[in-house]
């Protein structure tokens, strides 16, 4: 199959998911049930990267310290990003426990912040879209285990999303329409990165090398802090567990696809 096409099943496929799985877990509102979901979406970030994508780049790549560097100063250039309030996550459980500790407000705000979630959505997965291109381009295999990742934290992120549209006055039904519209963004990033990259091989492995740094980012600086505010050793406990699940997962998808690192 050609890579377009795996690009884009990946996405497309991807997204429809996310939006399914998620819905699945809002209409019920099992506000419970995301940290478990934030938490499988740790592990299964890590997984990929720590067992995907830094052991492709440092045998792709020769200068492996040029690729460290890269991946650090990328790092640190989505922390700035975030500060500036252009990349929009909102994982997590908030202290009432609801997703991404959005859905503290359950007053009507006339739809701003649903619409304001709906534009940081659309970014985010038009982000998302460029990293499945770049992550497929370089190797078919790696970007399965890529996009498997990041349908794995879409989950939690659409259960949040979902229920501030939700609270900002949106329907059940409008709100679905609007998660599964955002996700289309990430077919548009796809597609820009594909034909970007293409005409120009020689940046594949840099743009793999800023989406380690920025799956990271968000495993670390986005999803892991969220978990951290729930103490009691009984949900460590599950978070060590569904963290451990997530990279399991994402080991047995290394190994089933062959992959020979």
């Amino acid at each position: 199959m050609p890579v377009l096409a795996w690009i884009l099943a990946a996405c497309i496929a991807g997204g429809l998911v996310s939006v399914l799985l998620a819905s699945l877990v809002a209409f019920r509102v099992q506000a419970r049930l995301v940290p478990v979901l934030v938490s499988y979406a740790v592990g299964a970030l890590l997984g990929a990267v720590f067992l995907d994508i830094l052991p492709h780049l440092f045998e792709q790549t020769a200068d492996h310290g040029a690729t460290a560097a890269l991946i650090l100063f990328g790092i640190l250039g989505f922390f700035v990003l975030e500060k500036l309030l252009l990349w929009r996550h909102h994982h997590g459980a908030g202290e009432d426990g609801q997703a991404g500790g959005h859905a503290h407000d359950h007053t009507d705000d006339r739809g701003r912040s649903g619409w304001m979630i709906v534009v940081g959505d659309s970014f985010h997965n038009f982000t998302d879209g460029v990293i499945i291109a770049s992550a497929f381009l370089a190797d078919v295999r790696l970007g399965v285990v890529t996009a498997a990742a990041i349908v794995a934290h879409e989950v939690p992120q659409e259960v949040g999303d979902f229920l501030v549209l939700l609270n900002s006055g949106f329907s059940k039904s409008r709100a679905l329409a609007l998660n599964a519209l955002s996700s289309l963004a990430a077919v548009a990033g796809a597609l820009l990165g594909y034909f970007a990259l293409s005409s120009a091989e020689q940046w594949v492995p840099r743009v793999l090398a800023i989406s380690a740094a920025g799956m990271l980012y968000v495993a670390v600086a986005d999803l892991i802090p969220g978990l951290q505010r729930r103490t009691r050793l009984a949900e460590t406990a599950m978070q060590v567990a569904f963290i451990a699940l997530g990279i399991f997962t994402l080991w047995t998808v290394h190994l089933a696809l062959g992959d020979g690192h």
